[in-house]
């Protein structure tokens, strides 16, 4: 007997990308990506061991800074000409933690998010979503993006840990 999947496709129009890094130690820089797409194939109703994936366009990063924008892009940190996109496949969810796969300027390397599932509704359009945040630390330098500086107080200007936060609603097909 066939196991039959549910496929969800990522609602980008509710959700969001961010991450989160310190900056000069002092203060936090957050940002975002514009641009993303994503789906999870489940076996069951709670998600658990759905099969989670996700892109993200390097190019479509936001800071609300257009210069530091231009730099993230830059071989110093992302390399988007070379790796437009970042990619994230998830090898296990139990409800809570979600490990798996994240692709950043060409490295691979596991990573582990906190998961918290908010629900299942029906929107007016009669469409079911579901809805989640996803979070989790990674350090920039494990994938390569490791340009820094240093103040004259001798202060890093910008932290190797970086913070993501996924708001995501997922729409069912």
């Amino acid at each position: 007997m066939e196991n039959t999947k549910t496929v969800w496709n990522i609602d980008t129009t509710h959700s969001e990308i961010n991450f989160k890094v310190k900056h000069m130690m002092i203060s936090t820089v957050s940002g975002s990506f514009e641009k993303f797409d994503g789906k999870v194939e489940t076996p069951n109703d709670d998600f658990k061991n759905g099969k989670f994936s996700f892109s993200a366009e390097i190019n479509s990063v936001n800071t609300n800074n257009k210069d530091r924008d231009t730099h993230l892009k830059s071989d110093d940190f992302f390399g988007a000409e070379k790796n437009p996109q970042l990619t994230f496949k998830s090898r296990s969810f139990d409800g809570n933690k979600m490990v798996g796969d994240l692709t950043i300027k060409g490295v691979t390397q596991e990573i582990t998010l906190d998961a918290e599932y908010n629900g299942t509704a029906v929107d007016p359009y009669g469409q079911t979503k579901a809805g989640f945040e996803f979070e989790g630390s990674i350090s920039r330098k494990d994938f390569g993006l490791s340009w820094n500086a240093v103040t004259e107080a001798g202060s890093i200007v910008v932290s190797d840990k970086v913070k993501m936060i996924a708001s995501l609603q997922f729409i069912k097909q």
